[in-house]
């Protein structure tokens, strides 16, 4: 009962003046409790510390090996003068024969070029896309509200309390619908999902191979993901088919996994350029919105409708070692957490119908727990892979001393990293204002680490998995990416899933002269910062 009290908070939010009953005239207030993430700092489970330097010992021995090698034979080598090093050289090899001696070299190189070829390969990004809808399906709060009075299928208690939701959401006046919300008739349509996938797709692709001058016949690897829109032929089989795609192209097509499959649609597409060499892939992530709109009256369901707008991203990956030098990143790491095997973690975001047929996502009250917990264990994982020594020494002496002290009456307190130290910039994926919040308090980030955030969920919505490609945009057109900085790009969906990607700047960003913010960026960030005390 306690642990349940301290994730609740409560909130005294002003209703205005009562404009008809017994209190007409006087100003109302009502008291709301909301449900907060856990906090990070006081719930870690070290487990996951363990996890993430095991990670970091499986693909870095050679890290402490090597420098060991090297500092015992420089040690051996530098008390020699060059005469006596050529001479004890010659003394050496002289008691060996000629088939020796190649015998040798031709071991030493077969090593050599055994290890180069294990490696895993560098996967570059080239560059990136993101569609910008035309002005015709760009709406203002009010006019959505409208457009959903106008389908005739709310009433006015549902369309209010999209209005309040709307009212907090951190979304401005400027995202994009699919006008087809407005109509009476059924909007979840294979016709209706159909327009808007090629719509929001070819818009993303059409300005990627525009941006590369790549052919689409030279794309060996698509991979795709959509969560709730799901036809046959598949979505990637559309693309293959507008853009007369190769017949050997590996196409993949991933459904129902929420706003975190851009980072899963990103490590398959790393694993399948692993496998094969010389190789491009194009990664698309997007969502359906008209498809997936909600008609009936739980609260639970209306809440998706309020938040999620048209968006679509595209982003070119490459393994060639000649594309380095016109790549903009580099992908240092992924880090995936799933919490599927609990059960209220499968149920916090559930599409299901509700007690009139309607189809829709609901969201569970359990949504803020599962979430925080998803995305503590993510970043505890992540932690020993990215972050300065001086951190990774504090967090090791954390486990230690949990593992020494044991579970006594005065537990060590466990250590949350500075991931400012770990990282230049922070693009979290653009859920709501309260989520981001949230997660500035929890981690202790600054308006500036969550501007491209609060810019990107206040122009254009919640846009699913494609949102943290948009940030990525604002950072690039804010011209602040430089050489050497590393970008972490965090999601979390459905399932309950944490996804992170981290990329490494090979060069400045350029101002683009095209993308999503090319008329608006000066405009922001005004009055998007928030004030990190927002509460569920």
């Amino acid at each position: 009962m306690a642990r349940e009290q301290e994730l609740l908070s409560t909130e005294i939010v002003n209703r205005g003046i009562e404009s008809s009953g017994p209190d007409a005239g006087s100003m109302t207030f009502s008291v709301r409790v909301r449900r907060r993430l856990p906090e990070f700092v006081n719930s870690v489970n070290l487990k996951y510390v363990r996890l993430g330097y095991h990670y970091l010992i499986n693909h870095g021995i050679y890290l402490a090996t090597v420098p060991l090698l090297l500092l015992v034979f420089g040690a051996e080598v530098g008390s020699l003068s060059r005469e006596e090093l050529w001479r004890r050289i010659w003394d050496t090899t002289a008691g060996y024969d000629l088939a020796t001696l190649v015998a040798f070299f031709a071991l030493f190189v077969f090593t050599l070029s055994l290890y180069f070829l294990s490696r895993p390969r560098n996967i570059y990004l080239l560059d990136f896309a993101c569609y910008k809808p035309s002005d015709d399906y760009k709406v203002t709060k009010e006019q959505f509200i409208e457009l959903a009075r106008k389908s005739g299928k709310f009433d006015e208690a549902s369309l209010e309390f999209q209005r309040r939701i709307l009212e907090s959401s951190g979304l401005g006046d400027e995202t994009y619908v699919p006008k087809s919300i407005g109509s009476s008739e059924n909007t979840a349509t294979m016709k209706e999902g159909r327009a808007e996938a090629a719509t929001v797709i070819f818009g993303a692709l059409d300005e990627l191979f525009e941006r590369t001058r790549l052919r689409p016949k030279d794309v060996g690897v698509l991979v795709l993901n959509c969560s709730l829109f799901n036809p046959t032929p598949s979505l990637s089989a559309m693309i293959i088919n507008h853009y007369k795609m190769r017949g050997n192209i590996l196409s993949f097509n991933l459904g129902g996994m929420g706003c975190s499959a851009g980072v899963i649609a990103l490590d398959l597409a790393r694993d399948m350029l692993q496998a094969n060499p010389n190789n491009y892939a194009v990664v698309v992530s997007t969502e359906m919105v008209g498809f997936n709109w909600y008609p009936g009256k739980d609260r639970s369901m209306l809440i998706p409708n309020c938040y999620f707008r048209m968006g679509c991203s595209a982003v070119l990956l490459s393994n060639r070692r000649r594309d380095y030098r016109r790549a903009k990143y580099t992908l240092e790491h992924i880090v995936r957490t799933h919490k599927g095997a609990d059960d209220r973690s499968f149920r916090s975001v559930y599409q299901e119908e509700d007690s009139e047929k309607h189809k829709g996502l609901k969201m569970s009250k359990d949504l803020v727990e599962v979430g925080g917990d998803a995305i503590k264990t993510n970043i505890t994982t992540l932690g020993p892979l990215v972050l300065p020594f001086s951190e990774q020494l504090l967090f090791l002496s954390t486990l230690v001393w949990k593992t020494v002290a044991g579970k006594g009456p005065h537990p060590a307190r466990p250590y949350i990293p500075d991931y400012k130290l770990a990282f230049e910039h922070f693009c979290v994926h653009a859920a709501s204002k309260t989520v981001l919040d949230e997660l500035q308090r929890n981690l202790k980030l600054s308006d500036d680490n969550l501007e491209a955030s609060r810019a990107t969920l206040h122009r254009f919505g919640n846009t699913s998995s494609s949102s943290i490609w948009y940030e990525l945009a604002y950072l690039e057109a804010k011209d602040r990416v430089r050489r050497g900085d590393r970008v972490w790009q965090l999601s979390f969906g459905s399932g309950f899933k944490c996804n992170s990607v981290v990329w490494k700047s090979l060069r400045r960003s350029r101002t683009p002269q095209t993308g999503p913010w090319l008329d608006c960026i000066a405009r922001y960030p005004q009055g998007i910062h928030g004030n990190g005390n927002a509460h569920f």
